[in-house]
């Protein structure tokens, strides 16, 4: 199961590092198109409630160094208030083979514009000089110049949203189809809002997924290995479907809204800059 995991991991890291640098322009582009009109969410003054220390790390600015602290071993530690653990935000995108699903080549795969979201509203968040921490991630990501690494730790996220070291308070932002069952999801997002998280779910589907376009005798496949499954006359269901579509999303709703998270839907077809803007919105208003 390791071994199958590494591989896995590896595989997403060699077809990520081929697309990594127009990711990562399209990223910047789409984040300098939403920051036209908006501000940046740092806010003066940072409150004296002392939470806890951690090690500096660069583009942390010296006059936040604990000299005291520091002088008591051999590295440097910077001092966090409670209001800075808020201002912590951990990303989160779902990856797999029914992330890896499109329903035609010129439309990106789910997982694709999971991450160019991610990416672009990290761009975003550390353009306003906000802390961003990766689920699985060792260490936080701070300055615009942490853009590039936390492209490339993206291979490395674990499998579902789960991370006790984030700190309490922080924001958490979830990109993921989010099709599983609800139960599975509340678990996790209970586990989050036990840890202290509040934050926000987008669920980004395939066109094909909320319309179920297809007519006629279908086969349909597995994406994670499953019995395939033919229908004779798949517009017969297609009524069937869409009411049990709303019925999912509606739950997830209720069930984010329960736990302190909000929930949005993004469709691939559509433009990213859409969901990044509603997205940055709802960070602002807290």
């Amino acid at each position: 199961m390791a071994e199958a995991a590494h591989h896995a991991a590896t595989a997403r890291a060699e077809a990520l590092g081929a697309r990594l640098p127009p990711l990562l322009v399209r990223a910047e582009r789409i984040a300098a198109t939403v920051m036209q009109g908006v501000h940046g969410r740092r806010r003066a003054g940072q409150g004296d409630a002392f939470w806890q220390f951690r090690p500096y790390l660069p583009g942390d600015a010296a006059s936040r160094v604990d000299w005291r602290q520091s002088a008591r071993s051999d590295r440097v530690f910077i001092r966090e208030t409670e209001w800075e653990a808020a201002q912590t935000v951990a990303l989160w995108s779902a990856h797999g083979p029914g992330m890896a699903w499109r329903s035609r080549d010129t439309l990106p795969t789910k997982q694709e514009r999971a991450e160019l979201l991610l990416l672009a509203l990290g761009a975003l968040l550390l353009r306003g000089g906000e802390r961003l921490r990766g689920f699985g991630a060792p260490r936080a990501f701070i300055g615009r110049a942490a853009l590039p690494p936390l492209a490339r730790f993206l291979p490395e996220q674990p499998t579902g949203p789960v991370d006790p070291r984030l700190p309490r308070h922080a924001r958490a932002v979830l990109f993921s189809d989010f099709l599983a069952p609800l139960e599975e999801t509340r678990v996790a997002l209970a586990a989050l809002a036990a840890q202290g998280l509040r934050g926000h779910l987008l669920q980004i589907l395939d066109p094909a997924e909320e319309t179920l376009p297809f007519a006629g005798h279908i086969r349909f496949e597995d994406p994670s290995g499953g019995a395939p499954a033919p229908i004779p006359r798949t517009e017969a269901l297609r009524g069937a479907y869409q009411a049990a579509l709303t019925r999912h999303r509606e739950g997830l709703a209720a069930l984010a809204l329960s736990l302190g998270f909000s929930f949005a839907t993004h469709r691939t077809d559509q433009p990213p800059e859409l969901a990044l803007l509603a997205l940055f919105q709802r960070l602002e208003a807290g």
